[in-house]
């Protein structure tokens, strides 16, 4: 993502969209061609010197322009395939929006946690980052750190952190190395910039943070801490940046609290982000690894080793693009389904859905507002995607939708604008069609099967139970090639930027049977937040058997008479 601030320079490095042909294939692609391609832009430099000035400015707004045209970094995995083991640090999309995030997390003075599958490079891109920011920034100072010191600062190898920082210095040409030298600038824990005064500096085990205070503090693979506590502890002054950096280790650590908590930004950084991978590779990794290690290391599923869990994240994986995977094209009417924000730090939720497909997922705060602007919210999704009816969560403040929607629909008639119709849903109440068998149970609980009134607690849980039926079909149909209906799956679009959001969701809320046997659902557990994109998906697709709002014509000429419209949203 870069800066419109400054503009690149015409001379003497020339835009980056020049090496893109050579990059498209990222499992093999031509470092040959770039390091040709880098040499040249060198000669370009060392030519007009009178450019570096301007040169540097440009970088110092755009870091990940700076990363990509003159980083490096290291893999000794790629001897094996007989491929140079010191690479250029061509960065893939996903890496720069990162960079990004990290950037603008920084400028804000605000926290963030970067949730991550296995060895996509957010080491590597970290320290890169913070030794570009320590080359064109004076007097930063940056903390990075570890459960232990030994993964922060090592001599002989480059697995910790610091060497990495090192190893990206050594081989910037010494135009941009700020008049670094590794010897005198980098002593154990410690690298220097002299030309700027900028620093990082590491810390390992619990005493993280202890020292200087910082601009910004990577904290790497948080939810394998042995006494996070500590840390939370001597971190907590530290820096008014400090970014969370781990693959997944169950919920019973800070680090699933965090990211589960609302109170963080989080960024996403999955497997499938990383060009270098594909399905091979994934299957690859399924036949080598024990399937706990693929769940939480690679597939970030945080409910790997807990029970109950409604829609195992397998499951929930199965749904991104499975009727593109399958070859069924889009159909079904377009709907929008709204879940309202309950009271604090909650935040209002709406899916918008063609058919079986989720198309979009959007979530946002709730806080300064009110039901009513909610209520609009949803009417003008309904407009903007053309949808012509909107489910809502009609329990707790949700039931505030009702007579909001009223007056607004009463609006619309008479302005002569076409109605939306108004679908309430209540997951407190009795389950739907109670006489209906349960899908699936049928020889199991005898010839009969069980009755829907005696297999779930409530509304919410058939709907939960309906999203995992949908889900369990789909991950039969695309992974062992069991097909149904094609309109008893769940698709979920990658196109939605929100849709890992989504899936993490869906794979969040876990089940128990109650004292007589019945599925009681727990969106929350372990205190996490409520899981909004997905209770809306859920209320888009659960059972209902309640009709529209009605419109009395006694409220469409009190509307007109009164201008209720006009007069609510000058408030």
């Amino acid at each position: 993502m870069r800066s419109a601030t400054r503009k690149r320079p015409e001379a003497p490095v020339g835009d980056d969209h020049d090496l893109l042909p050579l990059l498209i294939k990222w499992n093999n692609p031509d470092y040959g061609a770039i390091i040709r391609k880098r040499l040249e832009n060198l000669e370009r430099v060392r030519s007009h010197p009178e450019e570096l000035p301007a040169l540097k400015a440009y970088y110092k707004a755009n870091i990940a322009d700076f990363i990509n045209d003159w980083g490096w970094t290291y893999d000794p995995r790629n001897a094996e395939i007989g491929l140079p083991t010191m690479i250029p640090f061509v960065l893939f999309p996903r890496q720069r929006e990162w960079i990004a995030w990290v950037l603008d997390r920084w400028q804000n003075r605000e926290r963030g946690l970067t949730e991550k599958s296995r060895d996509v490079g957010v080491s590597w891109l970290s320290m890169a980052l913070g030794c570009s920011i320590c080359l064109f920034h004076q007097g930063v100072a940056i903390g990075v750190g570890s459960r232990k010191t030994e993964y922060v600062d090592k001599i002989g190898t480059h697995k910790p952190l610091l060497p990495k920082g090192r190893f990206f210095l050594s081989r910037l040409p010494e135009e941009f190395r700020g008049n670094w030298v590794e010897w005198r600038d980098s002593p154990f824990m410690r690298i220097t910039i002299p030309d700027t005064g900028s620093m990082i500096a590491g810390e390992g085990g619990d005493d993280l943070g202890r020292g200087d205070r910082t601009a910004i503090y990577f904290v790497d693979e948080y939810a394998h801490f042995e006494r996070p506590a500590l840390t939370e502890a001597s971190l907590s002054m530290t820096t008014n940046c400090r970014i969370d950096m781990s693959s997944v280790r169950g919920m019973n650590n800070p680090f699933a609290e965090k990211r589960w908590s609302g109170k963080v930004d989080v960024f996403i950084f999955d497997w499938r982000d990383d060009p270098r991978k594909d399905e091979e590779w994934y299957k690859k990794q399924c036949a080598e690894l024990d399937p706990v290690v693929v769940a939480q290391e690679i597939d970030r599923d945080y409910q790997a080793s807990v029970a109950g869990v409604v829609i195992p994240a397998a499951w929930a994986r199965a749904c991104i693009d499975a009727k593109k995977r399958l070859g069924i094209a889009p159909s079904g009417m377009v709907g929008v389904s709204l879940d309202v924000a309950d009271e604090g730090a909650d935040k209002n939720a709406a899916a918008i859905t063609q058919g079986t497909t989720v198309v979009r997922v959007l979530e946002w705060s709730g806080k300064g507002g009110d039901i009513y602007q909610t209520a609009e919210r949803a009417f003008e999704l309904c407009d903007e995607h053309g949808a012509d009816f909107f489910k809502y969560d009609a329990d707790g403040l949700g039931a505030g939708v009702r007579g909001d929607a009223r007056q607004i629909n009463a609006a619309r008639a008479a302005a002569d604008k076409p109605q939306i119709k108004v679908i309430g849903f209540r997951g407190s109440e009795a389950v739907h069609n109670p006489d209906g068998v349960v899908d699936g149970t049928i020889g199991r609980e005898g010839d009969k099967g069980r009755l829907n009134k005696d297999y779930y607690l409530n509304r919410k849980a058939q709907g939960w139970w309906e999203i995992r039926r949908r889900a369990r079909n789909t991950y039969r149909w695309v992974v062992e090639g069991i097909a149904c209906a094609p309109d008893d799956i769940l698709d979920i679009s990658s196109a939605d930027p929100d849709h890992m959001k989504l899936v993490a969701e869906l794979s969040q809320a876990t089940y128990t049977t109650n004292q007589t046997g019945k599925i009681t659902i727990n969106k929350k557990p372990d205190g996490s937040k409520s899981p909004n994109r997905a209770d809306a998906v859920m209320i888009q697709f659960a059972p209902n058997d309640a009709g529209p709002l009605r419109i009395s014509q006694k409220i469409i000429a009190d509307v007109q008479r009164a201008g209720l419209l006009a007069a609510r949203r000058r408030r």
